[in-house]
């Protein structure tokens, strides 16, 4: 029995024709498969951190090559803390809908084959980015798959509603390596962007988790849409908005950008506090289902951040 009460043995009995042993699958299937259990769209995001980190720190225009090692390594360490959270996940992961078609789940990957790519992911991105880079950056993206997959994955996401704001620094950490890889050292600047994203996680993620909350009561992870109520859950996304903005303009009166980034994190953050008012008036307004529109909140934020990075990495040009 797994941690949730789940059984794991549940994956290897479901069905037949839901599963199919991984040796009678096209090579090009398996491929694939390996790199699902990655979860690319995840790490666009990562990158989408990292890279402007660096031209921040550079103020122009970094080492191209510097910041296809750094991409490469962040990708490889993050796709296996990736791989570890489906081999830990793959009991929960086969009840819920959202991740049911997952290789594990599947069995187009077995999880010894799964356990041994994360863990082969893990080395060979620290040891490129202590050898290609410096051991400070390869340290943080140690850490960073060390506590997604430990303190996240095995402590948190079971236990407490807390899980994703503090499983969450895993994915702010990608701002330091950015940082890490030019200047062996980090700075005020990416402890704010830091926070930045560290305020950003929950009201990123919690509106997703409203949507598939029945997924997570399922399966019994009290992620705080799955256990509180629409209302709470709105009040709190508002809470963490406000800090997030507001962290986001101290890179200005420190002097680390010009005019152009806080331009753009005013508007970009002011739309993002309109879309949080919005959703926890309809939260109190005590609407449900399509009419609650918690999506439109995730699809922002991911807009908000990209916006708001990439102006990290024009504003040097524009000083």
């Amino acid at each position: 029995m797994s941690r949730s009460g789940v059984s794991v043995t549940a994956v290897e009995s479901r069905p037949a024709g839901t599963l199919e042993p991984s040796g009678h699958r096209p090579l090009g299937a398996r491929v694939k498969a390996f790199i699902e259990l990655t979860k690319p769209r995840i790490i666009e995001l990562l990158l989408m951190t990292t890279i402007p980190v660096m031209f921040l720190a550079a103020q122009g225009v970094p080492d191209l090559q510097l910041v296809v090692i750094t991409c490469l390594g962040g990708y490889l360490s993050a796709g296996g803390a990736n791989a570890l959270n489906m081999y830990i996940d793959r009991d929960i992961d086969a009840l819920m809908h959202r991740t049911e078609r997952r290789p594990l789940v599947t069995g187009v990957v077995k999880p010894w084959e799964c356990l041994v790519f994360g863990i082969s992911l893990a080395l060979v991105s620290t040891l490129m980015f202590g050898l290609l880079v410096n051991w400070l950056s390869a340290a943080l993206s140690l850490g960073a798959l060390l506590f997604y997959v430990v303190v996240y994955t095995m402590l948190l996401k079971r236990r407490t509603s807390q899980n994703i704001v503090w499983g969450g620094i895993a994915g702010c950490l990608p701002v330091f390596i950015g940082w890490s890889a030019v200047t062996n050292e980090v700075s005020w600047a990416a402890v704010i962007l830091f926070l930045v994203m560290f305020f950003w996680t929950p009201p990123h993620y919690w509106p997703l988790s409203m949507k598939v909350k029945e997924d997570y009561q399922r399966v019994g992870v009290p992620m705080l849409p799955a256990i509180a109520s629409n209302v709470t859950v709105a009040t709190q996304i508002v809470v963490y908005s406000w800090i997030m903005v507001l962290v986001s303009l101290l890179l200005w009166p420190l002097g680390y950008v010009g005019w152009f980034y806080p331009l753009v994190a005013v508007l970009a953050g002011g739309l993002w506090l309109w879309e949080a008012h919005a959703l926890r008036a309809r939260a109190r307004a005590g609407l449900t289902g399509a009419k609650l529109k918690e999506m439109r909140l995730f699809h922002w934020s991911i807009t908000y951040v990209s916006l708001v990075f990439a102006a990290v990495a024009i504003d040097p040009f524009l000083r």
